[in-house]
Order: C-alpha cells, then sequence, then structure tokens
C-alpha cells in the first residue's frame, strides 16, 4: 500500500504520514494509531517498538 492511499484512508495529511513512517514524530493520537492498524488490518504491537 502507498503512503498516498494509506493517507486517504486514514484521513491524516501526506507529509504528517511520513513523519510517522520516518521516526520524527514525537507523538501519535490513539485516533490516528487505532484508524492506521484499522487499515492495515494489523495490532498496534506490530507498528511500534522500544527504543
Amino acid at each position: 500500500m502507498t503512503l498516498s492511499h494509506l493517507s486517504e484512508l486514514v484521513d491524516i495529511s501526506l507529509p504528517n504520514l511520513s513523519i510517522l513512517k520516518n521516526n520524527k514524530a514525537k507523538a501519535i493520537r490513539f485516533t490516528t494509531l487505532t484508524a492506521i492498524c484499522k487499515a492495515l488490518d494489523c495490532e498496534i504491537g506490530e507498528l511500534l517498538t522500544l527504543k
């Protein structure tokens, strides 16, 4: 899935989604995280890692 398509599904701007993808975000809303998981058919734990 492209970032553009995911951006449309989740209703988040492409630049903001790119910030998330490149680990530049300082925070993420739970609603955004949930929407991304629904669009990708995955669990939250599959998207997050501890550093």
